[in-house]
């Protein structure tokens, strides 16, 4: 059984988790297998589903956790935090649901449209949520 403390290394695993099924999913589009792309994508999107539980658990038992470092390092971690967080919130309350339902509704004029700024923005979210793990915990 996973220790409430350890879920933050369980988040970042999360968002590792997800960069690579958004990689993966984006070579497999470009490939033309789009059931492989598909595949990707909604694991994709269970993983995240997934970090945010864990994350919103780990939160509500322990609160937030301070910023250890000094000098340098704490406006670099403050502005990976702020961006971080606010193209989270982005990302998940209006680029992830509008990219899967315009998927969902077959149309991918569209969809491509959005998701050549979802994707980026999401792997963006992704990749510094293991950086802010790193800069808080290592």
């Amino acid at each position: 059984m996973i220790d409430i403390a350890d879920l933050p290394a369980v988040n970042a695993t999360l968002n590792a988790t997800s960069a690579v099924f958004l990689v993966a999913g984006y070579a497999m589009i470009r490939r033309k297998r789009v059931v492989a792309h598909v595949t990707c994508m909604i694991a994709a999107l269970i993983v995240s589903a997934a970090f945010l539980v864990s994350y919103l658990t780990y939160h509500a038992h322990f609160g937030h956790k301070p910023f250890p470092g000094q000098g340098l390092a704490r406006p670099v971690y403050i502005g990976i935090l702020i961006t971080h967080t606010l193209l989270a919130a982005v990302t998940a309350l209006v680029l992830a649901p509008v990219t899967v339902v315009r998927a969902a509704r077959q149309r991918f004029d569209r969809h491509k449209v959005i998701a050549r700024w979802t994707l980026p923005i999401w792997l963006y979210v992704s990749i510094t949520g293991v950086i802010i793990y790193l800069m808080l915990y290592h």
